[in-house]
């Protein structure tokens, strides 16, 4: 008997049924979850202090709430972390996942409540699987394991009221004891500190057993494949576990990555779903593995709102419910979820690609962006102009980081981009000459700033030396778990910490 196929009819096809509703009730949808989040949270202190009692609908909620960041809540979170309770949300709030939304050394500490757990992280989890099973029905998801690739604790952050871990940590904590028996490996071993013990542990845990799909972040994946790899002597990761079949990924953009993966995991029946789980909430699942756009999961706990990119930072933005979004432009989104973040900006900015249902694709970050000499070069577009430079080149890029030089010894500004390569390109100029020609293509603004050299000079690329980047997050001591490297900065503080460590 396939477990897999008895498990998908009677479990999860059904869920498949209300997903289809996102077509055509979306917005019915997510009035709903703002009308259950306001209504439960009425009597918290935040509640009180805007009159949740008497907000009937989403324009009351707009009106009366102003935006949210980390600096405007965390007085909250901090009386929440001694013990205090009913302040942004009604039920305990023990947990708190710390953020990895920024590599430098100031930490945020984000609510996760029971609820946010399961109507959000975890049903995000299992939306995955079901929408990956409703596309490949002759799936045997169920007869190995999953190994899933975490995070940490954060003991030395705890205190006797509340307890501090990555998100994938916190997950792995709480998870349904009935999950440990598909998943791999112990808990034990996937709540290790020591990111580099962690990977030898999960190595002798899992060579032997039957792994049949994989989680977690692509960078920090692709670190313990190639240890696996190395410790059995095999050229594919399918020689190890032949009946790996799909890797639910996210964290951090999967582009540069993708090439890797196909040469370590080489059976034709490997499968990529992008999802979008961050520490405040899981938004997005890849539901056509044609299109890379993820659909926006709009009857979790999470209701979503809008800016648009250049309204951020302004004393008054333009905020739009999603019925309102434009597709094809860039918006920071904000969310008020079921953990008690009230019109939260979370600090990733998004594009849709189609409405009814909603899909997106992640761009970047408010804060990871050039625009020192108005070029207002995002992530989306560096990881374009890279994917284009290696195609052309025959290049692989493990890690990047690029950030702007003000003015040289010739009183000259570009953008100096520091890669580790995989794989070294044939003509590291014509690399450079492609990214940079991309990035005119597709960014208007670049382009009119690197005009005739005027404002801005030809992009300068730095080889970084292998294990660079992994170096400087060791120096952090932000192995492992979600932490990621700051792709755009518009400041030089990153990539000048780096440089000291390119020798």
């Amino acid at each position: 008997m396939n477990i897999t196929a008895f498990l998908n009819r009677a479990y999860f096809t059904p869920r498949l049924k209300e997903i289809e509703q996102y077509t055509h009730r979306s917005a019915e949808l997510q009035q709903r979850v703002l009308q259950r989040l306001v209504g439960m949270a009425a009597d918290t202190e935040w509640g009180r202090r805007y009159g949740y009692a008497t907000i009937r609908n989403y324009q009351d909620f707009h009106d009366r709430l102003p935006v949210q960041t980390y600096e405007d809540i965390k007085g909250y979170v901090e009386r929440m972390r001694q013990g205090e309770q009913g302040l942004l949300w009604p039920t305990e709030v023990k947990w708190f996942a710390k953020s990895s939304g920024t590599t430098n050394d100031k930490s945020k500490f984000l609510p996760v409540s029971h609820e946010s757990l399961h109507d959000t992280h975890y049903r995000g989890g299992r939306d995955a699987v079901a929408i990956y099973l409703g596309q490949n029905p002759k799936s045997r998801f169920f007869s190995g394991k999953g190994l899933i690739l975490g995070g940490s604790h954060s003991p030395g952050l705890n205190n006797p009221h509340s307890l501090v871990g990555d998100l994938s940590a916190i997950l792995i904590e709480n998870i349904n004891p009935l999950v440990n028996l598909v998943r791999v490996p112990s808990k034990q071993t996937a709540l290790m500190g020591d990111f580099e013990a962690k990977m030898e542990a999960i190595a002798q845990e899992t060579i032997g057993r039957n792994v049949t799909n994989l989680s977690g972040v692509p960078s920090w994946m692709l670190v313990l494949i190639k240890h696996i790899l190395e410790k059995t002597g095999k050229e594919s990761l399918d020689e190890v576990w032949p009946n790996l079949e799909v890797f639910f990924h996210g964290g951090v953009a999967f582009t540069p990555y993708r090439e890797q993966y196909q040469g370590l995991i080489r059976s034709p029946r490997m499968h990529y779903v992008e999802t979008y789980n961050a520490s405040e909430g899981y938004f997005g699942t890849q539901n056509d593995p044609a299109d890379p756009a993820m659909l926006l999961m709009v009857d979790y706990g999470i209701f979503y709102e809008f800016i648009p990119l250049e309204d951020v930072g302004q004393p008054q933005p333009r905020i739009c419910c999603l019925e309102d979004v434009e597709v094809g432009k860039n918006y920071a989104m904000v969310i008020s979820t079921s953990a008690g973040l009230w019109r939260y900006m979370i600090g990733d900015t998004v594009r849709f690609t189609q409405r009814h249902p909603w899909k997106f694709v992640i761009t970047g970050r408010t804060k990871h962006f050039i625009n020192a000499f108005g070029e207002e070069l995002i992530v989306d577009n560096a990881e374009k102009g890279l994917a284009k430079a290696c195609a052309e080149t025959g290049a692989q890029v493990l890690d990047y980081s690029a950030a702007p030089v003000f003015m040289d010894e010739h009183a000259k500004c570009r953008h100096q981009w520091l890669i580790e390569f995989a794989r070294m390109p044939d003509d590291l100029a014509r690399f450079a000459r492609v990214l940079d020609d991309t990035l005119k293509e597709v960014n208007s603004d670049y382009e009119a700033k690197r005009q005739n050299d005027l404002a801005l000079q030809p992009l300068e690329v730095i080889v970084a030396r292998p294990g660079l980047f992994h170096d400087w997050l060791a120096q952090k001591g932000k192995l492992g778990g979600q932490h990621k490297i700051p792709r755009l900065s518009n400041t030089r503080e990153y990539i000048e910490e780096m440089l000291k460590l390119n020798k």
